[in-house]
Formats: structure tokens, C-alpha cells, sequence
């Protein structure tokens, strides 16, 4: 079992709009049941992600680190880590 920060849980229960038409968790315990059911990851960096990114079979060969920041599965976090969510 993986265990989310509170920052990461509030970043994603604030802005799940960006992957979901509607919300799918309304309470920090409901996000981490969500995040751990979709085995969502969290990485240091924007290259970390998008090498999960390929090693995931996405295809993300010539986008810019810029590009894969504003995907719609990726969460940038306060603390300077991305939250990567395969919806």
C-alpha cells in the first residue's frame, strides 16, 4: 500500500477536474481508496515522469517536458513533485 501525503491528496481532490468530468473522491480518505486503486505514482521530477510515462506504453516520444507537465493525468504538487493518475 502506498501512502499519500496530505499535500498530494488535497492537490488532487482540489483539481480532479482536470482528468474527470466529475469528481470521483470527495474526502482525503476517499482520494487515497481512489489513488491506490489506480495505483497512482509520485515522482521528483518532470523527466521521472515521463520516463514512467513510456515505460507505461504512453506515448509521449517528442513532447516537451512542458507538454507532459500540462497532461491532463499529471499533478504538480506544491513540494515540487508530480502526481501521475492513469484515469
Amino acid at each position: 500500500m502506498y501512502e499519500y501525503s496530505e499535500e498530494c491528496l488535497q492537490t488532487f481532490l482540489k483539481k480532479q477536474s482536470q482528468l474527470f468530468d466529475e469528481p470521483v473522491a470527495e474526502t482525503q480518505e476517499e482520494a487515497e481508496a481512489f489513488l491506490e486503486d489506480c495505483m497512482a505514482v509520485v515522482l521528483d521530477s518532470l523527466e521521472e515522469v515521463k520516463e514512467y510515462l513510456e515505460e507505461s506504453g504512453a506515448d509521449v516520444d517528442g513532447m516537451t517536458l512542458d507538454e507532459i507537465e500540462d497532461a491532463s493525468e499529471v499533478f504538480s504538487l506544491p513540494g515540487g513533485q508530480y502526481l501521475v493518475v492513469e484515469g
